[in-house]
């Protein structure tokens, strides 16, 4: 294999002043002949090619598509590629070595724009995400937007309307109070701006093509004085991020606390409660009622004790056990005579359980409640509830939820659940 003598110098940048290239970069330029610039940049190179060589150069206008990559293999002299930041980070650094070799090419990586919007923002960002959406589809953003990443930071494209995108997917997702929106425009350059947006509000009409997007996770969250009556978001209810099964979804929470035909007065039991949300909007739409919340998992008294704060209401009791050790202590005579029981988080035995310990002291009217995601434990649970001489009712909850994606929108499936709804009769 003969040697290869020629050299592809990919130069990232983040300003246009050529006094703040380094001096080897500079060296570079001035030895270089044949220099490609990206479209939007090629005005201000064509000043550095004028005012400080003298040697005329061949600039060619790069637009990072096939054309630029016959161009370079068809030169036989050394090159310069001019770039945004750092190449090898969603840029042109990929393209490049999928066409030549690794000895073909050489990187001068600048700060990247991520880098510089956080410094301007004044926020570390070791642990920040970040997405491109420049060029590519959009609905990887919409699966990291739902794992909630404190900091997120997207690279936007003009053609696919990224930020309207970013906007729709904030709103559809309900997260529109969980972000503050930062704008950043043309970052280390003359004209450079950094503003902060409201979700809900139109674009304004003077951005520029050079920009990224920076959501920054709120603090805290807090009951707004718009708060529903009914329906509550699942943003609204602190819970543990790497444990998303500790919330029951708004759209099931809707449909169970429908089927409970909350009563004015009584106990309520929200076992494997979780976060605690369907016992807690419960109170919150009867507060009259007395509230019992179980779950055996560690943090989570601490868990519903914060949301019931959120919420404004008062349970009765709070307790980080598990039920099955309920069943024998003192406690449990307290807990009888429930008028509504909800029964999640829990095994099959441990449902089978409650059903046939508790049953007996509910009155006509009363309801069990069953959110179910394993469709084999149905059928016994479902035997269990009607021998304990309850009607028994069975619905598939599916929903989908509208997204926008750059080529239009798309429907977003949640896990579907079964609810098993057992009410007493005479």
């Amino acid at each position: 294999m003969s040697e290869i003598k020629r050299k592809i110098h990919v130069i990232g940048i983040n300003s246009f002043e050529f006094q703040e290239l380094p001096l080897n970069l500079q060296k570079l330029f001035f030895e270089t002949v044949n220099i490609a610039i990206p479209d939007s940049y090629f005005e201000d190179i064509q000043i550095w090619a004028k005012k400080y060589t003298k040697q005329k150069k061949l600039l060619f206008t790069s637009k990072s598509d096939k054309k630029l990559i016959n161009w370079l293999k068809s030169q036989k002299n050394n090159v310069i590629l001019i770039s945004r930041g750092d190449p090898l980070w969603f840029g042109i650094g990929r393209q490049l070595l999928e066409n030549f070799s690794k000895e073909e090419l050489s990187f001068y990586p600048s700060k990247t724009c991520v880098q510089i919007a956080f410094s301007k923002l004044k926020i570390p960002w070791q642990d920040a995400s970040y997405i491109s959406i420049h060029g590519r589809d959009s609905t990887k953003l919409i699966k990291t937007l739902k794992s909630k990443p404190s900091t997120l930071a997207i690279l936007t494209d003009t053609k696919n309307k990224g930020l309207e995108i970013i906007q729709n997917n904030l709103l559809e997702l309900n997260l529109n109070d969980v972000y503050e929106f930062w704008l950043c425009e043309e970052l280390g350059l003359k004209n450079e701006k950094i503003r902060k947006l409201k979700v809900n509000d139109k674009l304004p009409h003077n951005i520029s093509k050079l920009n990224i997007a920076v959501l920054l996770k709120k603090e805290q969250h807090k009951m707004g004085i718009h708060t529903p009556l009914f329906g509550l978001k699942d943003e609204t209810f602190k819970t543990f991020e790497d444990r998303p099964n500790l919330l029951t979804k708004r759209e099931v929470r809707i449909q169970i606390l429908a089927d409970l035909e909350l009563p004015t007065n009584g106990i309520i039991w929200d076992i494997g409660a979780g976060c605690g949300s369907i016992g807690l909007e419960a109170l919150k739409l009867r507060p009259r009622l007395k509230l019992f919340s179980i779950d055996k998992r560690i943090g989570s008294k601490e868990l519903i004790k914060e949301n019931a704060k959120r919420l404004r209401v008062r349970p009765v009791g709070i307790f980080e056990e598990d039920i099955n050790n309920l069943f024998i202590s003192d406690h449990i005579n307290s807990l009888r005579h429930a008028k509504r029981i909800i029964i999640g988080g829990s095994d099959k035995n441990t449902k089978l359980r409650i059903i046939n310990e508790f049953s007996k002291d509910m009155d006509s009217g009363d309801i069990i409640s069953i959110p179910i995601i394993d469709i084999q434990i149905i059928k016994e649970l479902k035997e269990a509830l009607i021998e304990n001489n309850f009607k028994v009712t069975l619905n598939l909850i599916q929903t989908y939820k509208s997204l926008s994606i750059s080529e239009g929108i798309r429907f977003d499936p949640n896990n579907p659940v079964f609810l098993l709804r057992g009410k007493k009769q005479i």
